[in-house]
């Protein structure tokens, strides 16, 4: 006797009058539970001002692909200004080959070649200019990748979301920063 046939729930007695009833609910059951949608992967693509909040806050370290120099370009003033609320800074730039430091921090000149864990990568790249950097930004698995403004790639953004990283495009992290009250 099945289990659920002896306790006389609903399930026991449908089992005892049509005995197949059981066995298809079960699987039905199995099937939903196993079953995630296939835009599961869309969570990631952070756009409330609660999901920001609680990146900006599960932030430490930011990786920023794209720094330059110069006080007046947002690709060094932006990292410049997270580096002053608190963040540690990892510079990542593109040009800039014989640099060796940024913000006083020593230049990595890929994702990968950066040492310990990454919860952020601050891009300040154009979006064509993206996709080269996709890989590197998966393989290093950050927390979060974030897009500033103005950059926006719905395609990167895809992948990185499907690899389980949060994304958050077309956003000065500065502003987001100061609206945060940092």
């Amino acid at each position: 006797m099945h289990f659920l046939e002896s306790t006389g729930n609903l399930f026991g007695r449908v089992g005892r009058r049509y005995p197949g009833a059981f066995v298809a609910f079960d699987r039905f059951m199995t099937i939903s539970r196993t079953n995630q949608p296939d835009d599961a992967w869309r969570e990631h693509l952070v756009e409330s001002a609660d999901g920001i909040r609680r990146i900006l806050e599960e932030t430490h370290r930011i990786a920023v692909l794209g720094i330059k120099e110069g006080d007046t370009r947002p690709a060094f003033f932006v990292p410049e200004y997270a580096q002053r609320a608190g963040y540690e800074i990892v510079p990542v730039p593109v040009f800039y080959p014989n640099a060796t430091e940024m913000l006083g921090e020593p230049v990595f000149r890929t994702l990968g070649a950066i040492p310990g864990d990454v919860d952020m990568v601050n891009v300040f790249r154009r979006p064509e200019d993206i996709p080269p950097h996709v890989d590197d930004m998966i393989a290093k698995k950050p927390r979060c990748v974030w897009f500033q403004s103005g950059i926006r790639n719905d395609s990167a953004a895809a992948r990185l979301a499907k690899a389980g990283i949060d994304v958050v495009q077309d956003r000065c992290l500065l502003v987001e920063l100061r609206r945060i009250g940092k």
